[in-house]
């Protein structure tokens, strides 16, 4: 297939222009080949251009790097998907001490662990920050029951990278680059800071939404830590050389067999369906990847946020296509959702979905059945009705409660449990907020914002 390059760049100059995107780069995986582009700044304040060796942030993408990590050590025979986590972290607990002895790396993979996602703890910045982490963790509370539903979870991750870490012996930044990043040749692509600084590293942006944004305070805001669920660095090109891996069948550039065809074909198979199918464009989820249903045409990948950097990356394994796209602030879901039509329409015969939004005329909904609090660790989500519509207030509590004043939202129904939250911004979808209502196996009521579980209490 012939890839206009010229076209494409022009549309990603425009778009991320309109977008208020301060600097964005963008890789096509097309017939096997890779080709790049950049556009924009790295950094509003310096004015250094972005360019297709610049590196940025990606945030939760960093999950399908631990996840293929993982892979690889269940093929070589040095860790068993369905054994017990105590089984290989003896230190590992939850607040619920039957679910702790339950709970599998298979449930880690797909986010059907229950362990929550919002627990943000700086454990330091030595070699013991994940198990530094892992043991602040002890204590709380599960999102729902282990092997029920999903929850998206970044414990459940970072548990993961420790996993890594006992098992190989090395530390996780260390393991990630001998079962991963070394076999693969990816050389644009790190995890701490100290690396990033040899590259034209992009800088994180804030600001009000259809606004220009401006530089954030420091370049990354999140600890050490975090890296196994959210901090990989890469460029865009070595982000879709990653793609490759999966798409080729697990066979590296240079030939060799990093992982093998039905190892591959496991992470891309649907262990959970997905009630929230908006936020990340979810319908479901693998061992690590995310899952689509675009029309009848299956595609995996992923999306990640830093704070004020935001990656995306799809792949179409009918079509041999895979198109990563990394920012660095702005509108960028917005540019992400008008480039991505555009590009999988051409490159795959994708027709992706509208954005998220009410009918012209949505139906009327009885919401007392709705009505009440939610909890989950990190956030309290109380439902009222006033008036005969719906109104959601999303409250930070216990170490998140500085994170962010109370979000309140109207909530326009979608059908009886789907409902658009207004007046959140494009941070959480184009323009409207996903708040998705569910039951829990044991007949709980719950609530998903955020891709995120929260069981009603009352």
């Amino acid at each position: 297939m012939t890839v206009n390059l010229a076209h494409w760049q022009a549309r990603l100059d425009e778009l991320r222009a309109a977008h208020h995107v301060p600097g964005a780069s963008l890789a096509l995986l097309v017939d096997g080949t890779v080709h790049e582009l950049a556009s924009g700044v790295l950094h509003r304040g310096t004015g250094v251009e972005a360019t297709t060796d610049s590196v940025f942030q990606m945030g939760s993408i960093a999950k399908v790097y631990t996840a293929t990590a993982i892979m690889r050590l269940v093929e070589a025979g040095e860790l068993d998907l369905d054994a017990p986590v105590v089984e290989v972290l003896p230190e590992f607990s939850v607040a619920d001490a039957e679910a702790t002895k339950t709970i599998t790396t298979r449930q880690l993979l797909s986010h059907t662990s229950g362990l929550t996602c919002d627990f943000n703890y700086d454990s330091g910045r030595g070699d013991d920050c994940l198990a530094k982490y892992v043991e602040a963790a002890k204590d709380v509370a599960l999102d729902c029951p282990p092997g029920t539903v999903i929850s998206y979870s970044g414990i459940g991750y970072n548990v993961l990278g420790r996993i890594i870490e006992v098992v190989t012996g090395k530390v996780w930044d260390e393991a990630l680059k001998d079962l991963l990043l070394t076999p693969l040749g990816l050389t644009h692509t790190m995890t701490l800071p100290e690396e990033a600084l040899r590259f034209r590293a992009a800088m994180s942006h804030l600001g009000e939404a259809g606004q220009d944004p401006d530089p954030a305070p420091s370049w990354d805001l999140m600890p050490r830590s975090a890296g196994p669920y959210g901090r990989v660095i890469a460029s865009a090109g070595d982000l879709a050389r990653l793609a490759r891996l999966h798409l080729d069948g697990g066979v590296a550039q240079d030939g060799a067999q990093v992982l093998s065809a039905e190892t591959v074909a496991l992470m891309q198979r649907r262990v959970v369906d997905s009630p929230d199918k908006w936020t990340v464009s979810a319908d479901g989820w693998g061992l690590g990847w995310t899952l689509y249903d675009w029309n009848g045409v299956q595609g995996y990948g992923h999306d990640g946020a830093s704070i004020g950097q935001y990656g995306y990356l799809r792949i179409v394994p009918s079509a041999g296509v895979a198109v990563a796209l990394l920012t660095n602030g702005g509108g960028a879901r917005e540019l992400y959702a008008a480039l991505y039509r555009e590009l999988l329409a051409e490159l795959a015969g994708v027709t992706m979905p509208e954005p998220f939004a009410p009918p012209a005329e949505p139906p009327v909904v009885d919401y007392g059945p709705l009505v009440g609090t939610y909890q989950r660790e990190g956030v309290v989500i109380t439902v009222t009705e006033r008036d005969g519509a719906g109104h959601l207030v999303y409250e930070f509590v216990g170490g998140m409660k500085d994170f962010s004043d109370p979000l309140e939202c109207d909530l326009v129904p979608v059908t009886e449990t789907v409902f658009a939250g207004t007046g959140v911004g494009a941070a959480f979808s184009e323009d409207y907020i996903p708040v998705v209502f569910s039951t829990l196996p044991d007949g709980t009521s719950c609530v998903y914002i955020g891709m995120r579980c929260g069981p009603k209490v009352a």
